[in-house]
């Protein structure tokens, strides 16, 4: 570690190499008591978001992570099966898992019947917290295959118009295979904003947008430290993104048995031992099931290339969906990735408490 953290780095708490925290997340997590697929699917998830730069999803999760594996709530060596497999769809029980360990295992499953079949579905049951859902859609896309990705969790978002907390952050991911180029990749909230990208603010002392949470009383704040709810995404047309978030709620709880978002225990705490018995959904498709494999590769870069060449409004850059997390996953594994000031202060209480050597800080870049 450089004797010195210049103004910049001290405002983020340092920068880390992608190395070094893939390293410390994966001995923290073991040293929990994690079996190795958990400790593989936890940390390959939560380095997704950190190298895509969705940070809120990213190694800031290791900390709740840690705690909900020693205090009980996730199974720290759970017994996956899939069963009710139907053609192209399946169901998976998780066994109180690991959330991504859930979903990268049902995705594995869904590219199989995939293969098989043109399509693949798997409907996820007692699960719990994945991270970035576009981390699994990827996994499909990394196969050749269409990814799609959806997830319930607990109450945090109001509905349009509402002032009380009714569905989750419900995220929705896509991944989509681009030859010769990475995916093009969707990966978004049918919140405003997710939770977590509240709780980076607050530990970065910054001001929310206009538009993304509110208070007690369903009123809108751009304090971070005043928000008690979440904005459906699409704010005066928010009537969308409650929508969504319902669609998503059906596929990945209803479908699975598993509780609507306002019957499920908040992530928070304080029962940090009582499973939470997520829901979710993952579905892989063949491109070449539905059309030839030259026309679709055909499609997409007529596609992409015209969306990216259409005119954009002064000062704006047009990009595709997933163009700024490439771009952003380049940077940072030439220059490490920034860790927030609270997330830096609890890994180095993790690393006292479990005998591990702290994540390197290194110097350079913002």
């Amino acid at each position: 570690m450089s004797a010195a953290i210049g103004a910049s780095e001290a405002a983020i708490g340092g920068r880390v190499m992608l190395g070094e925290l893939d390293r410390f997340c994966r001995a923290a997590l073991a040293a929990v008591g994690a079996d190795a697929p958990t400790v593989d699917a936890a940390a390959r998830a939560m380095l997704h978001g950190t190298r895509h730069g969705v940070d809120s999803h990213g190694v800031r999760l290791l900390p709740h992570y840690v705690t909900v594996l020693n205090e009980g709530r996730v199974n720290r060596r759970p017994t996956l099966a899939v069963s009710r497999e139907n053609g192209a769809t399946a169901s998976l029980d998780a066994d109180h898992a690991h959330g991504a360990l859930a979903a990268y295992v049902g995705m594995e499953r869904a590219t199989e019947i995939a293969a098989a079949n043109g399509i693949g579905a798997v409907s996820i049951r007692n699960s719990s917290h994945f991270g970035p859902a576009g981390a699994f859609a990827l996994a499909a896309a990394e196969k050749g295959m269409i990814g799609v990705v959806l997830c319930n969790s607990d109450s945090f978002v109001r509905l349009h118009d509402g002032a009380a907390r009714f569905h989750g952050t419900n995220p929705i991911a896509c991944a989509v295979p681009f030859a010769g180029e990475r995916p093009w990749l969707l990966d978004m909230a049918t919140s405003a904003v997710p939770y977590n990208r509240v709780q980076l603010y607050r530990s970065l002392g910054r001001e929310l947008p206009e538009a993304v949470a509110s208070d007690g009383a369903g009123r809108d704040t751009t304090d971070a430290e005043a928000v008690e709810m979440l904005a459906p995404v699409g704010a005066a047309f928010g009537f969308k993104g409650a929508g969504l978030a319902g669609m998503v709620e059906i596929f990945s709880a209803i479908l699975s048995g598993m509780a609507p978002g306002f019957d499920i225990l908040p992530m928070g705490g304080p029962d940090l031992a009582t499973p939470r018995g997520l829901g979710a959904f993952v579905m892989a498709v063949r491109p070449d099931a539905f059309v030839g494999r030259e026309v679709f590769e055909a499609g997409m870069r007529r596609y992409v290339e015209g969306l990216r060449a259409s005119p954009p409004r002064p000062g704006s850059r047009v990009m595709a969906p997933g163009d700024r997390e490439w771009a952003e996953a380049a940077r940072r594994e030439a220059t490490g990735a920034p860790v927030d000031p609270e997330t830096m202060k609890e890994f180095q209480e993790l690393a006292k408490r479990y005998g591990l050597a702290s994540p390197a800080i290194e110097i350079g870049g913002t």
